[in-house]
């Protein structure tokens, strides 16, 4: 889990919102643009995210997605953005050699994909409409767009696993235009990552792996990927992606992290 710090002095206007949808919470951050044309950005990046749901949720029945896996639909009979999600998510399956997976007891499932997804979809949605600044907290995961307010960066305070309340970093989005920062972990919801090698729960030293990089669909399925691995070929692997940092705690409390993360700390 994440929060999302800004700084206050010299801030623009300030819009927040919070939308129960997909399960969690989708809490929005906004600086900045003008008031009218921001609440229609925001009303749409909302709508947005409850389409995403009636059409990828595998608890309704009535959703695209269980249609499809019934084979009631196709993909080419389904709206554009599920063809685009399985594209994402094949991607993410040759990257990860198979250690990301959209696929649950030999069922379609792109539910590891969805949420970062949707979450920098809305928060590029929020974007379009001349803000200086957003934040997107999906459950947790982050995507950052923009600043807060003059020369003052996102900041996301990493959660601890092991110290309920605690922080095992704070991680600043300053210098770069966009920054995404998800976790994957047995903190919040126990052991619900798949190895998807055995179709069980992932049994690794690991207790949590948040990515950081720009993002949040990306960000997402790394470190589901990385926790499935266990850290040692994890980090090796994490540190071979192109714009990606991370810190990995393992459930010894030993925490290890890529070469470039400490420029991301503060």
């Amino acid at each position: 889990m994440a929060d999302t710090v800004a700084e206050s002095a010299q801030a623009p206007a300030v819009l927040r919102h919070a939308e129960e949808v997909m399960g969690t919470v989708f809490s929005f951050d906004v600086r900045g643009g003008e008031p009218e044309a921001v609440r229609a950005a925001l009303e749409k990046a909302i709508a947005s995210l409850h389409r995403v749901n009636e059409v990828f949720s595998t608890y309704r029945e009535d959703s695209q997605v269980s249609r499809l896996v019934r084979g009631e639909l196709t993909v080419e009979e389904c709206d554009p953005e599920v063809a685009e999600v399985l594209e994402l998510g094949a991607e993410a399956e040759r990257v990860s050699d198979g250690w990301f997976s959209m696929r649950y007891q030999g069922r379609l499932d792109p539910t590891g994909i969805v949420k970062g997804w949707a979450a920098e979809r809305a928060a590029r949605l929020v974007a379009a409409a001349g803000v200086s600044g957003v934040s997107v907290n999906g459950g947790g995961d982050v995507q950052l767009l923009g600043v807060p307010g003059p020369e003052r960066p996102w900041r996301v305070g990493v959660s601890d696993p092991l110290r309920p309340g605690g922080l095992a970093a704070v991680v600043s989005a300053a210098g770069a235009d966009e920054l995404a920062v998800a976790t994957s972990g047995t903190a919040e919801r126990g052991a619900h990552i798949v190895d998807p090698r055995t179709g069980r729960s992932a049994v690794t030293d690991l207790v949590a792996v948040t990515v950081v990089t720009p993002q949040l669909t990306w960000a997402d399925c790394w470190a589901t990927a990385a926790f499935a691995m266990g850290s040692r070929e994890a980090l090796g692997w994490l540190e071979s992606l192109p714009d990606v940092e991370a810190l990995l705690i393992t459930a010894g409390d030993e925490v290890r992290c890529t070469g470039g993360l400490a420029g991301r700390l503060g």
